[in-house]
């Protein structure tokens, strides 16, 4: 099944480590499509950022067991991807809401 670029990359991943990534090795963290493989997140990146990309890395991760009162649920899988940008690409700035 073909995904469009849009459906690929979820969100960008904000947190304390993410943005010593970026700043320090060019490296992006973004959450994508559970089924999406390192040539769609390649591409999907480079079409919506203008943007040339070195390498993918993806982590999978599992849901958590989580309880709510005396009921047990789980969490969704998810899959977090590194993206590393060439040196000579343009860093990519993400919008954030207020």
């Amino acid at each position: 099944m073909k995904r469009k670029t849009i459906d690929i990359i979820i969100a960008p991943l904000i947190t304390e480590k993410s943005t010593e990534l970026k700043e320090k090795k060019r490296l992006l963290c973004f959450k994508v499509h559970r089924d999406a493989n390192k040539i769609e997140i390649k591409k999907a990146v480079e079409e919506l950022f203008k943007t040339r990309v070195e390498y993918v890395r993806v982590l999978n991760y599992n849901g958590k067991m989580k309880r709510f009162g005396r009921f047990t649920g789980q969490r969704s899988d998810w899959k977090k991807a590194y993206v590393k940008l060439k040196e000579d690409a343009k860093m990519v700035e993400y919008i954030e809401v207020v």
